[in-house]
């Protein structure tokens, strides 16, 4: 996993808590903390952080990591403002994630593996969303969904329709302004 996504979990732990609770995980947790953005680091640590974190909180952890997700969306969009620059809603950023965002990761990290949407738009004007990854992060992207739904000032809902925790999960998602 690129460090980006660790320095965003960071981010969000810090914007949550505090830093000295960032530097307790990483205590709980054995791990030294110096994630560099273009590093590459093993997902089992992201793992770990999150354990360790359930402890010390009490939160559920579909919960926590969701809420991480959530916080993470604002690091990772003040981090990288030429992703949501000229974007105006929520469904028109997700769609950009595969089309602009991974394929400009990958050209800087050829090793990543980012996980990979495809989507549907319904009659009804839902847009079905289908997730892919073997790291199984379904609810850190439904996190970062509903961080996204905040940054363009919209209510997003999120409906699983399949697969809930799997390498590949179905999202049923609708936005309010």
């Amino acid at each position: 996993m690129k460090g980006i996504i660790f320095n965003a979990v960071e981010s969000a732990v810090t914007d949550l808590y505090s830093a000295d609770t960032w530097d307790d995980l990483l205590d709980a947790a054995g791990l030294d903390g110096d994630y560099t953005s273009i590093g590459t680091y093993d997902d089992e640590e992201l793992l770990k952080l999150v354990g360790v974190a359930v402890e010390a909180t009490g939160e559920d952890p579909a919960t926590l990591i969701r809420t991480l997700g959530t916080k993470a969306f604002t690091h990772l969009a003040t981090r990288h403002p030429e992703f949501v620059e000229g974007v105006s809603d929520t469904r028109s950023f997700l769609r950009t994630v595969d089309e602009i965002i991974h394929p400009e990761v990958m050209k800087l990290h050829p090793d990543s593996t980012p996980p990979r949407f495809r989507y549907e738009d319904l009659e009804d004007g839902t847009l079905r969303m289908t997730y892919e990854s073997k790291r199984k992060l379904g609810l850190l992207a439904e996190g970062l969904i509903l961080g996204a739904g905040d940054w363009f000032g919209e209510k997003v809902s999120i409906a699983t329709v399949s697969g809930s925790g799997e390498e590949v999960t179905v999202y049923d998602l609708s936005f309010e302004p």
